[in-house]
């Protein structure tokens, strides 16, 4: 297993520069508190003195990262929004893989997303939503949860070993979102080797009440960085009369999109 999984059980590096873990620690307890904290309430968080917290803090806003507002409560600032825009400039394929999935959604509605492995973790690296879909607003690029609950994490889930799945699953758990979600990693053997053989990966309403997804892999035997599946989210409603097409129409997303990557390749070969 490479990527994020193997960094954090490999320890914290020789040249570990303590402020900067601790600035992080701080825009993470900020970012998760929707109506800002103040100094003292993120020293507590992050058991920093509160000294120490004030002048990290206020470096912090200083560079945009964070914003006080009134009542002296921080939130997250706007700095954060653009390092988000660079984060997902870098995980975005080719244009030709976003042009592939929207015809796809042009022709029939559905959200559809591409997801890959990026340092170990399965996460989502491009969107095109379609308005027959619920809009998810957690599924967006950079998401890298749920791998056991989305159909897209198992895809990219079942290319690797067992050995490696219980790595991965004893690092991020097994969050249980719905009544549906399987929270044991047998039950979850079992259902992979299930949808293995039929080559479409599929969860109904695990990760989401009323919403089923589907998703196929593009490259099953590239690389660990280098697989890619796509998917596919319905309402569950739509399920009976969208299941008979649902199944061809990703395999030619599939083919697109691999085709997409392929040409992206023999270009920057011929410059």
């Amino acid at each position: 297993m490479t990527g994020g999984l193997k960094a954090r059980n490999e320890g914290k590096p020789s040249d570990f520069i303590q402020s900067v873990s601790r600035a992080l620690r701080i825009l993470e307890v900020v970012g998760s508190s929707r109506g800002g904290l103040t100094i003292k309430q993120i020293a507590r968080r992050v058991q920093l003195a509160p000294t120490t917290t004030y002048h990290l803090v206020r470096t912090l806003a200083y560079e945009g990262y964070l914003i006080r507002g009134d009542h002296g409560l921080f939130t997250v600032g706007l700095a954060v929004s653009d390092r988000f825009r660079d984060m997902s400039a870098t995980m975005r394929g080719p244009s030709t893989v976003l042009e592939a999935l929207r015809r796809q959604v042009a022709d029939s509605g559905y959200s559809h997303y591409v997801a890959r492995f990026v340092d170990g973790r399965v996460a989502i690296t491009e969107v095109s939503e379609g308005q027959l879909s619920p809009h998810a607003e957690d599924l967006i690029i950079g998401f890298d949860d749920g791998a056991h609950a989305t159909a897209l994490g198992k895809a990219l889930l079942a290319t690797l070993t067992p050995a490696e799945r219980r790595v991965y699953l004893r690092e991020s758990g097994m969050r249980r979102y719905t009544s549906r979600t399987l929270t044991t990693p047998s039950d979850l053997e079992i259902d992979l080797s299930r949808l293995s053989t039929q080559g479409v990966f599929t969860e109904t309403g695990q990760y989401r009440e009323g919403i089923a997804c589907a998703a196929t892999l593009v490259n099953r035997e590239a690389p660990l960085a280098e697989r890619l599946t796509v998917a596919c989210a319905i309402p569950m409603d739509d399920l009976p009369k969208a299941a008979p097409d649902l199944r061809t129409r990703l395999r030619v997303t599939a083919r697109e999109v691999g085709a997409a990557l392929a040409a992206a390749e023999e270009g920057k070969e011929r410059r």
